[in-house]
């Protein structure tokens, strides 16, 4: 196979496939991204047999063929080309040759009969939804997902579809956060599905055009992507998310509202002296006051005092600060609600005319 690309033209496709790749690898051949030229296209495929990513261009006269080169090298030698370079590459044998100007480059190949096959099973459903909307829901969402968990369906995300209704969830076990949407046409379907952690970080990162528009299928195992000339495909969580509906129906204290800038710094204070390991800060919260405070096992000590709209009778509970402050900082409103369970079970957190994010934290003992 032999043929020429511009530099600009490979590089962010190339960039978006490398990621996916694990440095470490069982099978040798998948530190490889695979090229293929068929009809005057070059597509590039990146795989950790768990996400795949397929890019496709356009490019002029080619020779087709396929080879799998060394990934990161590969990268590394179309980035530190200079900008606007023309790429000539040649196959030769197990070998390909990658000529720039005067730059020379020869790297060891490995057949291209030897890449595993991605398996995908038939996809049932699809639906369609801007770029920009998907994204903003994955972020107001991803940064609950648990890392490692035993639960490993508390490392991914449930994504679930009711006919025209989007809703996003992430938790790990302390804290959740609930996104809903519409989707622009109803699908007539419901359905509920599990992405893998990895899968929805890369995600967010490959959503970089707002204007775009994704076709997403899936079926019980995958799902598979299409993001302008990217196609992204990943193996699902297989494992049922577990039913949190029980925390919406129980008894809260009044609505707590408070100024988010002023809650978000008061906490980032606060919390430089909390305990290093728990980050847990103590809110006293009585009539139109909010006390902040903290100790640690060095005797420091920290306390902010707020003023809030709240009238109802005195209560004391402790947070994890890092919990709060990720939540607050996901409100796109100036004011925060914090509503209080009347056990102290669980603290929602969301915005005063917005009812489609949600955040929920659970108390720490102090």
């Amino acid at each position: 196979m032999n043929f020429i690309i511009n530099r600009e033209a490979l590089l962010t496709p190339l960039q978006q496939i490398v990621s996916v790749i694990e440095k470490r690898q069982t099978m040798p051949i998948l530190s490889n991204v695979l090229l293929v030229i068929e009809d005057n296209r070059l597509i590039l495929t990146g795989t950790d047999l768990e996400i795949q990513i397929v890019a496709k261009i356009e490019i002029g006269t080619a020779t087709s063929g396929a080879i799998t080169v060394p990934a990161r090298k590969f990268l590394d030698i179309c980035r530190l080309l200079p900008s606007g370079a023309e790429i000539k590459f040649e196959q030769e044998d197990d070998k390909v040759k990658i000529l720039s100007n005067r730059s020379r480059f020869s790297l060891s190949c490995l057949p291209a009969d030897n890449y595993p096959e991605f398996a995908e099973s038939e996809f049932e459903h699809q639906f369609f939804i801007n770029a920009g909307k998907f994204k903003r829901a994955l972020e107001k969402t991803t940064f609950c997902m648990a890392n490692q968990d035993v639960r490993y369906y508390l490392n991914g995300l449930l994504l679930h579809i009711s006919n025209s209704k989007l809703k996003l969830v992430a938790s790990d076990g302390h804290r959740l956060s609930i996104y809903e949407d519409q989707l622009d046409q109803a699908t007539g379907y419901e359905a509920r599905i599990i992405l893998p952690r990895k899968g929805v970080l890369e995600l967010v990162r490959l959503l970089d055009d707002p204007d775009a528009e994704l076709r997403i299928e899936f079926s019980g195992n995958n799902i598979r992507i299409f993001i302008k000339n990217l196609v992204f495909s990943a193996k699902l969580v297989d494992s049922k998310y577990p039913d949190f509906s029980k925390v919406f129906q129980q008894s809260f204290f009044n609505q707590i509202h408070i100024q988010k800038q002023s809650l978000k710094e008061a906490l980032t204070r606060v919390a430089i002296l909390s305990n290093e390991k728990f980050k847990g800060v103590t809110l006293d919260i009585v009539p139109d006051s909010l006390r902040i405070s903290t100790h640690n096992p060095e005797h420091d000590e920290a306390e902010e005092e707020l003023f809030i709209e709240y009238t109802g009778e005195p209560l004391s509970i402790a947070f994890n600060a890092q919990y709060l402050l990720d939540a607050v900082s996901n409100l796109d409103s100036e004011l925060a609600v914090l509503t209080i369970a009347s056990n102290a079970s669980t603290c929602f957190i969301d915005e005063p005319n917005d009812t489609s994010y949600k955040f929920i934290v659970m108390p720490m003992r102090l």
